[in-house]
Formats: C-alpha cells, structure tokens, sequence
C-alpha cells in the first residue's frame, strides 16, 4: 500500500451515500457511474474543444494570439478556484447537490457564449465553464468514497480508470469536434453544445444519484487522527440546523478562499503578459501569498490546509508531479494545433485530426493504466515518453511530413493516460478523511495551474503567429521540464510500493 493509504473497509459500513437511503444492490453500478462519468467530460471537453476554433475566433474578432490565450486560460484559472471549491462544498453539503448546481452553471455559460459573440462576453462564458464544470470531478471522487464506505470494501481501480477515462476520452474527442463545429456551424456552437449536454446531465442527476445530508468521513486519515480531527466532514444531525448551516459556512473559509483567488489571478496577470512583463505584480503576489498562508495556517478549517499538505508530503508531490506533467501536456495540446494551422497551413478540421491520435493514445493508456497495481513505473514511462515527444518536436518543421506529425501528437497521448490514471490513484489513495472532495479539487487546480502557466508560453514563444521557431523553443522547455518530471518521479518513495 502506497504510505497514507486508508482501507474503506476501516469504515463504518452501512452508511448511506450522501446521506440517502441505502440501496444494497447499487455499488459501483451504472445508476451511479453513468451521470458522475458525463459530468466529469465537461470540464475536459471545453478544454479541448476550443482548442482547433482559436485561430477562427481570432480571425472574426480580429485579434491575435496572445488575446485568444484568454480563452484558454480564463477557464483555467476560473477551474484551478473553482476545483477545491466546489470540492470543500461536496464535503460540507453533499456532492450531489454540488454536482447539479454546477450543471446550471454550464448550462447558462453556453447561453452567454452562443448569444453575445463579443471577446469580453466569450471570456465571461469561459469563466462560468470553468466554475461549473469544476463541481464534477470532486463531487464524484466524494461520491464514490462515499459508496466506498457504505459497501465496506475499496472503490476498484477500474472505476477511478473510468473516470479518468471519461476526461480523457472526452479530449479525444474534443479538437475535433472543436474543428468540425468551427468549420460547419461556426465556432459559436462550441459553446451552444454545453445546453444540450448539461440539460440531460442534470436530468440524469436527479434521477439516480441518491440526495440527503453529507455524509460523515470516518476513515483514518493518512499518519492517523480520524474525519473529525480539524477535517471539514459535516455532522447530519446539524444539516437542517441554522447552526449547522452557519458552522458548515464558516469551514469554507471565505477569507481564504478570496486570498487563494486573488493570488491566482494576479499570478494569471503576470503570466500572460511575458512578452512585456509587469513587474510590480510580483510583489502583489508574494503579499498575497504570504497573507494566504499566515491565515490558512491559523485555521481550525482552511480552504487550504497548508498543515496537511505539509505532513502529507506523499500528496503534495503528487501535485507537484501533477501540475508539471500537464503544464508539458498543454503546451503541447494548444501550441501544436495553433502552429499545425498558422505554419502548416491546415485547417481547423485537418488540424484536429492530426491531434486526434494524441487523445485517443491518451484514452487508450488510461485503460491500460487502470489494470496496473503499481504507479511509479507507469509514471516513469510517461515521463520519459514526454522526454522522447519533446524531442521530436525539435524535428519538426512546416515541411515535415504527415507521418512525423501524427507521432508527435502520439508520444504526448501515450503518456497523458498514463499520468492520469496513477496520479488519480495516488491522490485517492493518500486524502485525508473528510476532504476527498478538496483533496480532487486541488489535484486539478494543479492541473490547472500548469494549463495557465502552458497559455503563457504558447504567448511568449509565438506572439501573433505560430512559427516554426516559436515552436523549437516552446520544444525546448517542454524537453527541460519533462526530464525535471523524470527525475521527480523516479526519487519520490511514496511510489515505490505497489497499490495492494
């Protein structure tokens, strides 16, 4: 077992999921998966999906690169807060009622985006994306905790496999459902599929995931102490109380909460702007950095327990290796269509096509990944098959061959599902009690972080047009970085035991 590995079977078996009545013939059955896996593809497939439609948003709204990043990166910042937020509400008040507000929200957001075809309103949309499509993924790693302990026995590896696959597969299908949206409705419909899809999420929703009062985490944490030691699980009885209500707001810090956000954001500022950077908000970010940690720390209940993630050292690498990876993954992802386009000459469609191997190898690997018992190997491939991608790109030109294209694309897929998959395990595997909804909301707002700090790059390195130039550079620091991941992953001793 990986150090900080809790057994569900520790728990209280018996306990209804979310507080609903218990159903003995449920488990892990479709009833449950089904609405948890077409929510997770949200978040993934907005990702993506405008990914192939950048360079014909550009063109209409005319403007370059660098202003069409905030499209990508918006989300991503609106995500990388959203995540552990949406996940502390899961913990306080139930996932499922978390999971269908979210539906909501991106519901309206693909109203704003398909109707108000403006820079300032496509980045508003962007932003209510990502705050609502981040309530999925925490909520459903909740969720399945949650069952975990009601049945007595582990939530099986091959349903976390599942989920990561429903993020993965949905990225797949992304830039070329991106490109073929672009190219026959306009590009507008990549925010107008998010009615029909959140629509019959939400029905789904209601239908058959179980409601009722959060339920309380018993299971001992990683190093010891149970769900009640500073843990932010709720207590049912106090769920219909007004003091209930009132403590379960409090734990959600809202001191903190603006702090952590106004870190990101000020961070988000200067990231984007590279290419003339401002430098004053540098000292705004250390203030605001320092401000965050001395409140957190002092804390019976932070946003973000800096305490744990400083005993839990195991899953603060886990992030750390998470947030590097996917920083490689996205730079990769958003600069390789762009210059497929603006260097190659391809169209939004053909581009999407050429990165379609990309997420299909990553969906293929998450499957796979899902079999194994260990993690480190598996990340340790992926990383040096980063390595190997990188190199590659530093190969390639304008001229290059179709062939040489498409596996490019493949040794950056190969690697996403593998990545996925183990650091998934890791951080299910080392939450503490009481916070698996927090604890899956900040293993994506790494993931996030790295898309953001990707956004960057691909600004700096490439201006108002992808070159072939901007591309060997962007090449370079993702070579750097991937060898960085290699080294991490392979000295980290959390993944030097198999999962039992």
């Amino acid at each position: 077992m990986i150090p900080g590995t809790s057994s569900a079977r520790t728990a209280a078996a018996g306990q209804p999921l979310d507080g609903g009545s218990v159903r003995s013939d449920a488990g892990f059955g479709p009833r449950l998966i089904t609405p948890l896996l077409l929510g997770s593809v949200l978040n993934p497939i907005n990702s993506t999906m405008i990914a192939t439609a950048l360079a014909s948003i550009g063109t209409d709204l005319h403007v370059g690169a660098a202003q069409t990043a905030w499209l990508v990166a918006c989300l991503y910042l609106a995500s990388a807060i959203g995540q552990p937020a949406m996940g502390r509400l899961a913990d306080l008040f139930g996932p499922r009622r978390v999971f269908m507000a979210g539906l909501v929200l991106v519901g309206a957001a693909g109203l704003v985006g398909t109707f108000v075809p403006q820079l300032g309103w496509l980045i508003a949309s962007r932003v209510l994306l990502g705050f609502g499509t981040s309530a999925a993924y925490p909520s459903a790693m909740a969720m399945l905790r949650a069952e975990s302990r009601r049945l007595g026995r582990e939530t099986p590896r091959t349903v976390l496999g599942l989920l990561s696959l429903a993020g993965l597969s949905s990225a797949a299908v992304g830039p070329v459902l991106g490109g073929l949206l672009a190219a026959t409705l306009g590009w507008r419909a990549i925010f107008a599929v998010n009615i029909p899809l959140a629509a019959v999420t939400l029905v789904l929703a209601a239908l058959w995931l179980p409601g009722g009062k959060p339920a309380v985490d018993t299971a001992p944490r990683p190093g010891g102490g149970s769900a009640t030691d500073g843990a932010p699980a709720a207590d049912p009885s106090a769920a219909g109380s007004a003091p209930g209500h009132r403590a379960r707001s409090a734990s959600l810090d809202p001191v903190g909460l603006a702090l952590f956000t106004g870190t990101l954001v000020t961070a988000m500022l200067f990231l984007l702007q590279l290419d003339r950077p401002h430098w004053w908000l540098l000292p705004l970010v250390a203030v605001l950095g320092a401000a965050l940690v001395r409140w957190e720390l002092r804390r019976p209940s932070p946003f973000v327990d800096l305490a744990m993630l400083t005993r839990n050292r195991a899953l603060t690498t886990t992030y750390l290796r998470h947030g590097v990876a996917y920083l490689v993954v996205y730079c990769v992802m958003y600069g390789y269509a762009q210059w497929l386009e603006d260097a190659h000459g391809m169209s939004a469609f053909t581009a999407g096509l050429i990165m379609l191997p990309m997420s299909v190898a990553a969906a293929v690997c998450s499957l796979l990944g899902a079999r194994t018992r260990g993690i480190r190997a598996p990340l340790i491939a992926a990383a040096a098959l980063l390595v190997a991608g990188s190199a590659v790109l530093l190969l390639t030109g304008h001229h290059t061959s179709t062939a040489l294209l498409l596996l490019g694309a493949v040794l950056f897929g190969l690697p996403q599902g593998l990545i996925s998959t183990a650091n998934q395990a890791a951080v299910y595997a080392q939450a503490p009690a009481g916070g698996m909804g927090s604890a899956a909301g900040l293993q994506r707002t790494a993931q996030y972080l790295g898309a953001i700090t990707a956004a960057s790059l691909i600004g700096l390195f490439y201006g108002d047009r992808a070159t072939d130039a901007g591309l060997h550079d962007l090449a370079a620091v993702v070579g750097v970085l991937s060898l960085a991941l290699l080294v991490l992953t392979a000295a980290d001793r959390a993944l030097r035991v198999r999962r039992g």
